[in-house]
């Protein structure tokens, strides 16, 4: 079951509010997925497992070596580029696109099509899956899940202005 779309953007806005602060102490995630989303008895949000989380100035991964969960990953996690918090902001568009399709934008039958999805193929439009899906979710799921980091979110916070824009007008 799908929470309703208010409560996943109060969910990824929490996430975002969460990551925001993180980056602006230099630390980049690098593994945001559902399973590392705690939503709290009380209904408020953590984010866990920081074990392979990183300090932006050396946040280039060794070559050889994939950190992060495949289907949740950035383009320039697979390529073994340095990464920033844009990074985690693709993440948690992937994250943002299952809760409200109930389905992930990229797939593949073996790791390999699918790390090549997410760096090449354009995500499916998310309101072709869920009509209920609002234009400026879709907007804001687009602007996260760009394969150019240069046309992602710069900083989490921005995504969280967008998100209660998005609210906001929804009302």
């Amino acid at each position: 079951n799908l929470f309703s779309i208010d409560r996943v953007l109060e969910i990824i806005a929490d996430v975002a509010s969460a990551l925001d602060y993180a980056h602006g102490r230099g630390i980049v995630h690098r593994d945001i997925k559902p399973a590392n989303i705690m939503l709290l008895k009380d209904g408020s949000i953590r984010v866990t497992d920081f074990g392979i989380a990183r300090i932006s100035a050396t946040s280039k991964t060794q070559t050889g070596t994939v950190l992060g969960t495949p289907s949740y990953m950035s383009p320039e996690q697979i390529s073994g580029a340095k990464v920033d918090g844009r990074a985690d902001i693709f993440s948690l568009g992937v994250v943002l696109f299952e809760m409200l399709t109930g389905d992930k934008p990229f797939k593949g039958e073996g790791i390999t099509q699918l790390l090549y999805k997410i760096t090449t193929d354009p995500h499916p439009d998310p309101s072709s899956i869920n009509k209920d899906i609002p234009q400026c979710c879709v907007n804001i799921i687009n602007k996260a899940l760009s394969k150019k980091i240069e046309d992602r979110y710069l900083t989490a916070g921005e995504m969280v202005e967008d998100i209660r824009a998005c609210l906001k007008n929804m009302k």
